[in-house]
């Protein structure tokens, strides 16, 4: 990039019609609004369960893959390693199924080009042997990643990140066989709960790399046990269809010519909808009821995690997520902060991700507005 340049990151939502969907990325980029070299990750809320075999997330990554292809000019492989691909499964309650398309661009820079703008870093951690999820090793790979991401994406402060998007593996049986023939043991032996243990000690590299969490409270250990350790910005996704860490860091820089914003609040509980209204009136947008249809439009995507209190309670009421034996906890949660979120926004295209193990407090969890400015 010369000098007479600067960097501008575009957010495209477009609605899917199942978890193949690929059309709506397809028309933006034959619109000419997107240029399929320019696309930098892409988020996607899938119709799944979000459980160990939900294939959903595995089949619109490869969907996209093949789609992008093409325009690429490369193979569906090589797609993967250039463009993050995160697909959380679940779309509970309200919530509907929707992609999120990141961009990065050159625009000629100008007096009146916007400052301080939405930027946008990835990277990927290195393939996890099955005995290293959940534990120290996944820890400091994620933290080491998270620091390459912001320098790409040209952010020097910790407090000027935002939000940090994690996809990250889990344990199936047969890699838990495979670790055990090598003479490894596992973080656990439960598929499901490995979900758990790799999303959080995804959220403990976030909180490393941004000061939020010391490394001389981290070990092993704490992974899932400690919940007073978590980050206020960090969002994971734990999935069947990979074995490494894909990392996208999100926050506002002065590299960055972006019309758009991003700002985020902690929501302490499940219904905490002052901090989902701070949120959008720290990016300009002041929420008094729902927003108007003016406002949305400006809205370019709502991020937020969602999981049960282990309590079980919510301001001393009994809930039974977690008693639920035929509806998983996780998604009783996406369901009810969806909701919330959709009654604030007038929208239910919200990118809500399940399983908030370190990634705020007990029952709570960032959420992340991005708005055009």
């Amino acid at each position: 990039m010369n000098r007479d340049s600067v960097r501008r990151c575009d957010v495209f939502r477009t609605p899917t019609a199942h978890p193949a969907d690929t059309d709506g990325v397809l028309a933006l980029i034959a619109s000419g609004a997107v240029a399929a070299k320019d696309i930098r990750a892409i988020f996607g809320k899938t119709e799944g369960n979000g459980c160990v075999n939900d294939f959903t997330r595995a089949y619109a990554v490869t969907a996209l893959q093949h789609a992008l292809a093409a325009p690429l000019g490369c193979d569906p492989a090589e797609v993967g390693r250039q463009i993050a691909m995160v697909m959380s499964g679940g779309t509970e309650g309200g919530l509907s199924p929707h992609l999120l398309v990141f961009t990065e661009s050159e625009v000629r820079r100008t007096e009146t080009a916007p400052s301080r703008g939405l930027g946008i870093g990835t990277a990927f951690t290195p393939a996890f042997q099955p005995e290293d999820i959940g534990r120290m090793a996944q820890i400091e790979a994620t933290a080491d990643a998270v620091g390459q991401a912001m320098v790409k994406a040209g952010i020097t402060r910790p407090e000027d990140v935002h939000y940090v998007q994690v996809k990250c593996p889990l344990l199936t049986g047969e890699r838990i066989l495979e670790a055990a023939s090598r003479g490894h043991t596992v973080a656990t032996s439960d598929t499901y709960q490995s979900m758990g243990y790799s999303r959080g000690a995804s959220a403990l590299g976030v909180a490393l790399a941004l000061g939020e969490v010391a490394r001389e409270n981290l070990d092993d250990s704490v992974v899932c046990q400690r919940l007073d350790l978590w980050s206020g910005r960090a969002s994971t996704s734990a999935g069947i269809e990979l074995m490494h860490n894909e990392v996208i860091v999100l926050g506002n820089s002065e590299a960055w010519a972006s019309d758009a914003i991003i700002c985020h609040r902690v929501m302490q509980d499940a219904i905490d909808l002052p901090a989902v209204a701070g949120a959008l009136a720290d990016a300009g947008l002041p929420a008094a009821g729902q927003l108007d249809e003016r406002a949305r439009e400006k809205l370019l995507a709502v991020l937020a995690k969602a999981d049960p209190s282990s309590s079980g309670r919510i301001r001393g009421a009994r809930h039974i997520m977690l008693d639920d034996s035929d509806i998983n906890a996780t998604r009783h949660a996406r369901a009810l902060v969806g909701g919330v979120l959709a009654g604030v926004v007038g929208r239910t295209d919200l990118f809500v991700s399940g399983g908030a193990e370190h990634q705020g407090p007990d029952g709570g969890g960032p959420v992340a507005v991005i708005v055009q400015r």
